[in-house]
C-alpha cells in the first residue's frame, strides 16, 4: 500500500473477531520470579488450552505478580488445570472469574489510514465508542479505547471501512466486585 509515494509496510493481519463458546478469565497470583510464566503456560498447553490473552503486572507487594489469563478450550478439563496450576510452587492462588460478579476490561490502540475527506466519519465512530484520539496526521489516526471485549470488537467492526494499519490489545484484566480478593 502506498500513500503520497511512501510505502507502508505492516506485519499485522487484518483484525478478525473470534468468539469461542468456552472462554474463561483466570487470575493467577504468583511469586515474582523467573520461569513462573513458562511453567504456567506449559500447564495449559499440555491440556490443549489456547491462551488468547495474557496480562502480567506487579502486585501491591513487589514480591508477587498478578496474571490475568483469557483462554479457551475443553470445559471439562478446566477444573483439573486450575488444581494443577494451584499446585505449582510459585503460585499463591489461581481462580476462574468467568462466572463471578467481576469487572473485566481491556485496552486497545488502533491506527487507521484516514484522509481529510473521511476524518469526520472516523471521529464520529470514535466518539460513539468513547475513544480518545491519541494521534492525528493528514493520512492517519490512532484511537485508544477501554472497555469490555464486545465493545472493542464492535469498534473494530465499525472501522472496518477504513484501512486498519495496526491494532494492539492488552487482553483482559479482572477484579472481583466488593470486598473479596481477586
Amino acid at each position: 500500500m502506498t500513500i503520497d509515494n511512501k510505502e507502508i509496510v505492516t506485519t499485522d493481519k487484518s483484525p478478525t473477531i473470534v468468539h469461542s463458546s468456552s472462554q474463561h478469565t483466570l487470575s493467577v497470583y504468583v511469586s515474582n520470579t523467573p520461569g513462573v510464566l513458562a511453567r504456567i503456560a506449559q500447564t495449559f498447553a499440555r491440556r490443549n488450552y489456547n491462551i488468547e490473552s495474557l496480562v502480567v503486572s506487579p502486585g501491591m507487594h513487589g514480591r508477587f505478580s498478578r496474571m490475568t489469563i483469557g483462554l479457551s478450550g475443553d470445559e471439562g478439563n478446566l477444573d483439573q488445570i486450575i488444581m494443577q496450576v494451584n499446585k505449582l510452587i510459585d503460585v499463591v492462588r489461581c481462580v476462574d472469574h468467568s462466572f463471578e460478579t467481576s469487572v473485566v476490561k481491556e485496552f486497545a490502540m488502533i491506527k487507521i489510514l484516514c484522509g481529510i475527506d473521511k476524518r469526520s466519519e472516523a471521529l464520529q465512530i470514535a466518539e460513539h465508542f468513547g475513544c480518545k484520539t491519541l494521534d492525528l496526521t493528514q493520512t492517519s489516526m490512532i484511537f485508544s479505547i477501554a472497555g469490555n471485549s464486545k465493545k472493542i470488537d464492535a469498534l473494530v467492526e465499525m472501522i472496518s471501512n477504513f484501512k486498519v494499519v495496526e491494532m494492539v490489545r492488552t487482553g483482559k484484566v479482572v477484579m472481583v466486585r466488593g470486598e473479596a480478593r481477586t
